[in-house]
């Protein structure tokens, strides 16, 4: 018998950049789905094909890119909010195993854990979840310091919008 591989996708930051009240209605699910409700909202997500296809139809919307570990730690110091509108505090991560937001984040870009945010199912005190149990899955964050370039040009093209690599973590830095 073959052992089952588990297939490790990048780890994407997703930021949207327009908030358009006359978006189409299908970009609008799209946005939905990857909880991008408003502008300047950040959600972290694997690179599965299935979210790369939901990305590549929101792309005049968005820009993205992959998250480095210590990005991710600073996000989840910042801005990191669980049920109740809390602020994410390291007590409440060591209630649950965690020891520190390094550590989270580490896992979490390399694959160790599966997600970020769960909810009340694997919350059980005593044993370490595979998740942040009652995280927010998304991240408010402020207009960028320096502001932008264009919400209506891509990144290749001078703009904002569309992929951007790793260049990612710099815009991220800047919205905190």
């Amino acid at each position: 018998m073959m052992a089952e591989t588990k297939l490790i996708y990048p780890r994407y930051a997703v930021v949207r950049l327009r908030g358009i009240p006359t978006t189409p209605r299908y970009i609008a699910r799209t946005l939905d789905l990857l909880r991008l409700r408003r502008k300047f909202t950040m959600v972290v997500v694997p690179g599965s094909p299935s979210i790369m296809g939901m990305i590549q139809e929101v792309n005049d919307w968005v820009t993205w890119g992959e998250i480095e570990a210590d990005t991710l730690a600073e996000v989840l110091k910042k801005r990191g909010r669980i049920v109740g509108d809390k602020p994410l505090t390291l007590e409440y991560l060591k209630k649950w195993g965690w020891q520190s937001f390094e550590e989270v984040a580490l896992a979490y870009v390399a694959g160790e854990i599966e997600r970020l945010s769960c909810g009340r199912y694997y919350a059980r005190e005593g044993q370490r979840p595979p998740c942040i149990p009652y995280l927010k899955p998304f991240f408010r964050l402020h207009p960028p310091r320096g502001g932008l370039n264009s919400v209506k040009l891509h990144f290749a093209a001078g703009g904002d919008l569309g992929y951007r690599g790793p260049l990612i973590n710099d815009l991220i830095r800047r919205m905190l």
